[in-house]
């Protein structure tokens, strides 16, 4: 049972979303569309009123920027970005963020159908009743796999370059931030891509962390502000820095079918820079590893 109430759209705006979107659909669809020439007409369209060749005669620069192969996005410089699958979702990317910067982003009515829309065309899947609201940023958007009925709210980062996969009924609250990606302490540009999993019905609440390669079961929650760094076990919830399992919803014991951090077996981490091919070594050691009275910044280890 949900604890929202449904809302009725006006006659006239429905009729007119309606078939925005059946339009929007049929051209994406087509093989023959140009992408970055619809993405461009549908935002001097949107953000401005009128065509794009009369934007570009009376504001070239505000024209120019609506295309998005006169734009950049940070993972184009990544070596670990497929540029072939990038350049395919680099301008539905482009009109998403760009739409979510107008008053029609902010509009439920219109900006969650169409990001449904582009998630479709983005994603390496998603299922039935996707709901994103506005200002949330994907490294490359392709590596998405979502289930059903999932829900991500306002200003999430999605760092999908190693992969993000989003369960049946998963819940990401506002500012959460997901990655699949981690640097080496030694050497900045040593990146390892781990593949980051949240199971069904699992919630991520407000501006909590999940760091590359964590397991969040079925069922269950990380804290407001923790960071993950790890494993949720199923039902289990989760808090601090670095999070841990204090407590466990009261529920019916029984096997989990879906993810289960104890027994979930994930893909083999993959090395993002040609330079570093290997598996990273361990690169830190504890204070109390030093050995006795060895010299640290003019002191004596452990003394003053």
């Amino acid at each position: 049972m949900t604890w929202l109430k449904p809302l009725l759209t006006p006659a006239g705006a429905e009729s007119a979303y309606t078939a925005f979107f059946a339009d929007l659909e049929a051209k994406l669809s087509d093989p023959a569309t140009s992408r970055p020439e619809l993405v461009r007409e549908l935002l001097a369209e949107l953000m401005y009123g009128r065509s794009y060749a009369a934007l570009e005669a009376d504001a070239p620069m505000a024209a120019l920027n609506l295309d998005s192969r006169n734009v950049t996005f940070e993972s184009e410089y990544y070596m670990a970005t497929d540029d072939a699958q990038f350049q395919r979702v680099k301008p539905l990317l482009w009109l998403w963020k760009s739409v979510d910067l107008t008053p029609l982003g902010h509009n439920p009515l219109f900006g969650i159908p169409l990001r449904r829309i582009l998630a479709g065309y983005i994603f390496k899947s998603v299922g039935r009743d996707f709901k994103c609201w506005q200002n949330v940023e994907f490294s490359v958007g392709y590596n998405m796999e979502v289930g059903d009925d999932v829900v991500i709210h306002r200003n999430v980062l999605l760092d999908d370059i190693g992969g993000i996969e989003l369960h049946d009924g998963a819940s990401v609250s506002d500012y959460v931030n997901i990655y699949s990606h981690t640097h080496s302490v030694l050497d900045g540009p040593d990146v390892t891509l781990r593949k980051t999993v949240i199971g069904r019905g699992a919630r991520l609440t407000y501006h909590s962390t999940i760091l590359a390669g964590s397991v969040v079961s079925d069922d269950a929650i990380l804290a407001t502000h923790a960071l993950l760094r790890g494993d949720i076990e199923p039902h289990g919830i989760a808090m601090g820095l670095p999070a841990k399992t204090t407590r466990l919803k009261i529920r019916e014991v029984g096997p989990v079918e879906g993810i289960d951090s104890r027994t979930f077996v994930p893909e083999p981490a993959r090395k993002a820079n040609p330079q570093f091919p290997e598996p990273t070594p361990n690169q830190t050691k504890r204070l109390e590893e030093e050995v006795l009275l060895s010299p640290r910044m003019g002191f004596v280890a452990g003394k003053r």
